[in-house]
């Protein structure tokens, strides 16, 4: 798709360090090569070194690509991880041995070493599930001190000459926040339209979703968005932002202007803001498996370095565009 494509140039055009976590996955290192050939990252891969060269010989890698690898039972960092560790989570109670067994946890050591200035962006989530990538993440990495919170979004890249002439959007959150008030949906929807703008480079038009459009229905669950977004003209006067609105009246021209004549944003809105953790997990995958949408994510927003999560059904090409995205926010954090 072209977004992809041009997602990808834009990364290659000013590559970072990205270290992945599942070096022992034939995913993930397929995936690292062809960011490595593409200009897109300079890659460390962490995990065992024979399973890892074993791997990089299968995908036909040589000397010349320059694939790192890190092994936490032999590298040299180990002990800064395990000592870095210690020091930041000891007020937690937890001991030094403790500590030394966690810094040879492969997502904490990637952690780690972007914290530590080794990388500049990690990856992981083939394997692992959200919460164990999330938890390395938040624990390690941390929230940026200038978030709300930290979040999630999906890029989502429609089939080429789409009927709406969209090239690709934004859907916030589908993986993360399981059901956020009106303050923490008001974060997630300007955090999703600054990682629009910092990703595609195209100005963020954002709708906040509901079953009901401009209170044409009245629940407390329609309350919410509503004020969600009051919170968000507030504190965003500059963003581009509407709702409640339901995704035909933010997506369809036609009719946004029939049920929401006076929004600007209503039928033309690149960014999606999902209620809850229901509706957005649910409406990316149906954009994805029923729409023919390429979605990549869930993406990380909120955290003082970059680190992402793969879905656990990715393909080798899925990582590739990951490295890319995580090329990309390490670029804007700079």
């Amino acid at each position: 798709m072209t977004m992809l494509h041009e997602l990808r140039t834009r990364a290659a055009s000013r590559p970072a360090h990205i270290v992945l976590s599942e070096g022992h996955d034939p995913r993930i290192v397929a995936g690292a090569l062809e960011a490595v050939r593409e200009g897109i990252a300079r890659i460390t891969l962490v995990g065992s070194a024979t399973i890892v060269t074993g791997l990089l010989k299968e995908v036909g890698a040589t000397e010349a690509d320059l694939i790192a690898i890190e092994d936490p039972a032999t590298s040299d960092m180990t002990q800064e991880v395990a000592r870095t560790y210690y020091d930041l989570r000891k007020h937690k109670g937890i001991r030094e041995d403790f500590a030394a067994e966690q810094a040879r946890d492969p997502l904490v050591f990637a952690a780690m070493m972007v914290r530590n200035g080794h990388a500049d962006g990690t990856v992981g989530g083939a394997v692992h599930t959200t919460s164990d990538t999330v938890r390395a993440a938040l624990q390690v990495i941390g929230k940026a001190k200038d978030a709300p919170l930290v979040s999630s979004f999906f890029l989502m890249a429609l089939p080429d000459n789409h009927p709406s002439g969209r090239a690709a959007m934004t859907f916030g959150d589908c993986g993360l926040v399981i059901d956020p008030d009106a303050d923490e949906l008001a974060a997630i929807a300007a955090s999703s339209a600054a990682s629009h703008h910092q990703l595609l480079d195209e100005a963020p038009k954002i709708a906040l979703l509901s079953f009901s459009t401009m209170g044409s229905a009245k629940h407390p669950n329609v309350t919410k968005v509503s004020d969600a977004v009051s919170i968000l003209k507030e504190r965003h006067p500059d963003l581009a932002a509407d709702g409640e609105l339901q995704f035909d009246a933010a997506f369809v021209p036609s009719v946004g202007k029939s049920k929401a004549p006076e929004s600007s944003v209503a039928g033309h809105a690149n960014v999606m803001i999902f209620p809850n953790l229901d509706a957005g997990n649910i409406g990316y995958k149906i954009a994805q498996r029923i729409g023919g949408c390429d979605a990549i994510g869930p993406i990380l927003q909120g955290l003082t370095k970059p680190a992402n999560d793969l879905s656990r059904g990715c393909t080798a090409e899925d990582v590739t565009n990951m490295i890319a995205v995580t090329v990309l926010q390490a670029n804007g954090n700079d």
